[in-house]
Parts: structure tokens; sequence; C-alpha cells
């Protein structure tokens, strides 16, 4: 068995994610109060600003209003939906944790606190599609705002994925970011499920809580474009400092 332990221009680029990147703009436009009584610039003007086509901007206004960040008025336009901002980290959304603490006001700090070859249970192989007893590479990671733990991470991903040694600072980026960026797997969404626990002994001493205290927890499995898992995700939130929230519509 390894282990390791240690803590530790407005022109908008081409390339696959261009409507996200377009949605990210407006949106931050938006934050930043950059339009004038609310009123979000017609798909044309956005379209000229940013050197893209209407349709990728039409596609990104689209995204932002089934956010519930705009919202539109026949006849009127698009405007700034202001109770739909109060939502700063959504669940419907991949997020790096770096990003959500710092949409929440925080300057966050990462600890990477073990790397571990283990064995898959039955549990983890029947959601990771791999043998029982197959080795998979365990990460521990703790996420902060200056020394007060706000999120524990641990992900499992299938050591059949990774090749050559890891090393610490692979694991400093978003876990989505490593598989891209070194293993060459693409993260295309989670199944994830909603699960309220007592944090007790080493959990709630490592979030700085009392024992037992309740916290929210996702248990997610992470699939990528062929629909195969590829990473299993367990996070761990001190709802005390962290609320996460989504908008529920009538249909």
């Amino acid at each position: 068995m390894v282990v390791w332990g240690f803590n530790t221009s407005r022109m908008i680029k081409r390339n696959p994610s261009l409507t996200g990147q377009v949605k990210a703009h407006i949106k931050q436009q938006i934050l930043n109060n950059a339009y004038d009584d609310d009123r979000v610039p017609a798909e044309m003007d956005l379209a000229f600003e940013l050197g893209v086509s209407r349709t990728t901007v039409r596609d990104a206004l689209s995204r932002l209003e089934n956010e519930g960040v705009i919202y539109r008025k026949q006849g009127a336009g698009t405007f700034v939906n202001r109770p739909g901002l109060r939502i700063r980290s959504r669940l419907d959304e991949i997020w790096s944790y770096e990003a959500v603490l710092e949409a929440h006001g925080y300057e966050p700090s990462t600890q990477v606190l073990k790397i571990k070859q283990e064995t898959a249970d039955d549990q983890l192989a029947a959601d990771l599609n791999i043998a029982k007893d197959a080795p998979v590479l365990l990460v521990r990671k703790l996420f902060l705002e200056d020394d007060q733990p706000v999120i524990l991470t641990i992900n499992y991903v299938p050591l059949a994925f990774i090749e050559g040694p890891v090393k610490k600072d692979d694991f400093i980026v978003p876990i989505f970011t490593y598989l891209s960026e070194t293993v060459g797997l693409h993260l295309s969404y989670y199944l994830s499920e909603i699960v309220p626990v007592l944090a007790k002994g080493d959990l709630a001493e490592t979030l700085h809580v009392p024992s037992p205290t309740a916290v929210l927890s996702l248990h997610e499995t992470g699939y990528n474009e062929n629909n195969e898992p590829i990473l299993k995700a367990l996070s761990y939130f001190r709802d005390d400092l962290l609320r996460l929230g989504l908008i529920r519509r009538q249909v």
C-alpha cells in the first residue's frame, strides 16, 4: 500500500466551452452592476461586443434565465433578476469549492490531507463499475477560510485511469481539473444525493465542530461524456458557514 500525507480582454476566445464563457462574462457584468437600470443589452449588441454569434449569446442568456439570474419581458427586453442573485452558489452546477467560497465572500485556501491507495468495497465497486477490491486512489482535501475549515472532500478515482506516480501538487487543483489535464478524462456531470450526516469523531475534529453535529453532505458519482463513472466524491459542508441553493419552479 502506498500512502502520502501532507498539508498543504473582453474578446472571448473560441473553444468548446464558448457558450459557458459568454454566460460567465455576462453574469460577471451583472454582478458588477455594469448594466444601467438592470437592463441586459440586446443579443446583437452582446454578440458584437464579444465577437461571437447571436446563437451563442442566445444560448448563454437561456442558461442564465434557467438559473434565475435574468428574466425576459415580451416586447421590453431582458433584465437582471435581483432575487435570483441571492443564490451565490448553486447545487445544479459544478463549481470548484474555491469558487464557492469566493462567491460567499471568503478567501479560500486548500489543504491536501491525504492521498492513499485503497481497494474498492462492494458499494464503491458498484458505483464506479469496477471489480470489488480493484485499486482506487483516495484523495482527502480540506477547504478553509483563514484557519476555519468549511468543506471536507473525499474523492475516489480508479487507479486504472492513472499512469505513473502522483504528486501532491496534482491535487491542489479541483479534482475534475486533475482528471482533465493530467489523466485526460472529462467530468461531464455528477449524479448527486443530498445526505444529512452527524459529524462525529474524525469528521467532527477535521471540521472543527462539536461531536455530534449535523452537517450537509453530497454523495456524488461523476460521469464522463460517455456516461461512464470515473469518480466517486463525498463532500461535507459546515452549513453554519456555507449555504447552497437553487431556484425551484412550478411546471
